[in-house]
């Protein structure tokens, strides 16, 4: 199999994630495989998040307070609720974590520092300096 032939993948979300990342998709003007596609590629890449000062004050509704710990997290959002089993609280991390990557690239796409180019498979640093 040459490396440019494509294969279906298939996999089983929750109809409320379904709808989430339909409508992610259409906000995006891609379909939902090029979508999927790209956030399981964009999980994938190695990337760090610089120490932020832990004094400095946070945007509200993203979740933790930056600085804090995937501990801290994970009782923010078990605060939330009564009990969450694995599956719900996967979702519920997971959920934060997409408002706040759509949270941050919608403002370094308001700065144009970085745009989405469907030709280049994704998002991309812009070279405006």
């Amino acid at each position: 199999m040459a490396d440019d032939d494509r294969v279906a993948v298939k996999t089983y979300v929750p109809r409320h994630q379904k709808e989430v990342w339909q409508a992610q998709a259409d906000e995006l003007e891609m379909s939902q495989s090029e979508f999927v596609r790209t956030m399981v590629q964009a999980g994938r890449t190695n990337f760090e998040i610089p120490a932020i000062d832990s004094t400095a004050e946070t945007t509200a509704g993203t979740g933790a307070e930056a600085g804090d710990d995937f501990a801290d997290r994970i009782l923010e959002v078990l605060q939330r609720t009564d009990a969450l089993g694995w599956d719900g609280l996967v979702d519920a991390l997971v959920d934060d974590v997409e408002a706040e990557l759509d949270d941050e690239l919608q403002r370094l796409q308001d700065e144009n520092r970085v745009r989405y180019s469907g030709r280049e498979g994704g998002y991309v640093v812009t070279n405006d300096e």
